[in-house]
């Protein structure tokens, strides 16, 4: 979890001037900001919680949904830039390169905020989990049909939802893990249609340059 966000923070680093959160002349440049208030965040959240996060405490869940909250919201505003500049035809949209570029970035960071959600809201947070509470779960995964296969007590890890997240923004459909609670549903439903606009009308922006 600690290495997607700080994914998260190296992608926005890496967009185009055009797309940052804020503009220069307000705050500098915001790639700087950025990386400072995530890594203090997932900082304070590695000192509270070291190691595997089993520590049940309500100050740290809501440290963790904020710092989720921050890369989404981020994530939400390079979106629609990205989406206004190739609909106006912003100058930077004609350089393919540029486009391609940002286009993955702010895909991959979609992968990273949703996954995070997912992480998070399941069965009560990773904390939860650790601890075998008994909430439903929201994602049903093939290890909880096969347990012959997988060690016991197994329950998910980070790694279980990036790859749920990952899944569901390649393949714009319902993958190996089910959605069975109607806000897991409609989550991966708002992931899928992101993923889809932004791939359609990059590539599409770039194949018309690149003709």
């Amino acid at each position: 979890m600690a290495l997607a966000v700080l994914a998260a923070g190296g992608l926005h680093a890496a967009l185009p001037g055009e797309l940052r959160q804020l503009p220069p002349e307000l705050l500098g440049d915001s790639r700087w900001w950025y990386l400072v208030v995530v890594g203090v965040l997932l900082g304070a959240l590695m000192v509270g919680d070291p190691g595997r996060i089993d520590k049940e405490s309500h100050w740290l869940r809501v440290m963790t949904i904020v710092l989720i909250v921050l890369i989404s919201a981020d994530n939400g505003i390079e979106v629609g830039r990205l989406l206004a500049s190739i609909l106006s035809t912003k100058p930077f949209t004609e350089d393919a390169n540029k486009l391609l570029l940002a286009g993955g970035v702010i895909w991959l960071s979609n992968v990273i905020a949703f996954s995070l959600w997912y992480w998070e809201a399941d069965r009560g947070g990773a904390a939860a989990r650790a601890h075998r509470t008994l909430t439903k779960p929201a994602f049903i995964f093939p290890e909880m049909l096969n347990p012959q296969f997988v060690d016991e007590g197994w329950y998910p890890q980070f790694i279980d939802y990036f790859t749920l997240s990952f899944s569901a923004a390649t393949a714009f459909s319902p993958t190996d893990v089910s959605a069975i609670r109607p806000w897991a549903k409609g989550l991966m439903m708002l992931e899928e249609s992101l993923s889809l606009v932004v791939a359609i009308l990059v590539v599409a922006r770039a194949v018309n340059i690149l003709k």
